[in-house]
Order: structure tokens, then C-alpha cells, then sequence
């Protein structure tokens, strides 16, 4: 059974930072895509960067260069380092086992189908002033 389940969120003030993980049991991570998205409260869903399964990585541009995202090597974990947080940055994240988000060279996607296709529940990441 794979499970996908986020940690790591919390309150911070601006300018704070906070380490997200996310850890998939039962699910080959390493030969697939793993992506990081956020929702926040009356707002559509947005793709937050993704880690492909060659190595490259994708951020949206309202993340370049404050977010880092990376891959545990052999324990199935993605973290999601956030730093220099802003207001904007509240929101509930997940990670998933796909990828889409529009990023500063175009838009990025990977998805593997339906029966591939798992969700964290989120964790709440909230900014404060």
C-alpha cells in the first residue's frame, strides 16, 4: 500500500524559515517524479517545483531561489527547504507523485496515470508578519 504523508509545516513569522518532509512508502520514488504543490484558501492550486526522476528540478518563479527541493537518497524522503517566507507563502502543502507547474522556462508536467497518481493529505505552512 503506498502511502504519501507531508510534515514539517507550522507558523513562522516573515522572513522565517521552515523544512518540509515528505516521506512515500510502498512507491519506487526513485524511478519517478515527486512534486511539491500548495494550496491556499480561496485560491486555485499551484505547482510549487518538482524533482524529476533525471535529476532535474523545476520551481515556480514566486519560489526561485527561496525554496529547495531535494531527494533523500534510498529512503523514499523529499524535503522542500523554504526560506525568506512571505505572507503569500501561507498555505496547506503537498507532495505528490506527479508534477505541474509553470516554471521560468514554460510549463513542466509529469504524470504517470491514475493508478500512479498519490497525494499527501498536507501539511499547514503559515506566515505571519
Amino acid at each position: 500500500q503506498v502511502q504519501v504523508v507531508e510534515s514539517g509545516g507550522g507558523s513562522v513569522q516573515v522572513g522565517g524559515s521552515l523544512k518540509l518532509s515528505c516521506v512515500v512508502s510502498g512507491f519506487p520514488l526513485e524511478n519517478y517524479a515527486i512534486g511539491w504543490f500548495r494550496q491556499a484558501p480561496g485560491k486555485e492550486q499551484e505547482g510549487v517545483s518538482c524533482l524529476d526522476d533525471e535529476g532535474a528540478i523545476y520551481y515556480a518563479p514566486t519560489v526561485q531561489g527561496r525554496f529547495t527541493i531535494s531527494r533523500a537518497n534510498g529512503n523514499g524522503t523529499v524535503y522542500l527547504e523554504m526560506s525568506n517566507l512571505k505572507s503569500e507563502d501561507t498555505a496547506v502543502y503537498y507532495c505528490a507523485t506527479q508534477c505541474g507547474l509553470r516554471h521560468s522556462g514554460g510549463y513542466y508536467t509529469r504524470y504517470y496515470g491514475t493508478q500512479l497518481d498519490y497525494w499527501g493529505k498536507g501539511t499547514q505552512v503559515s506566515v505571519s508578519q
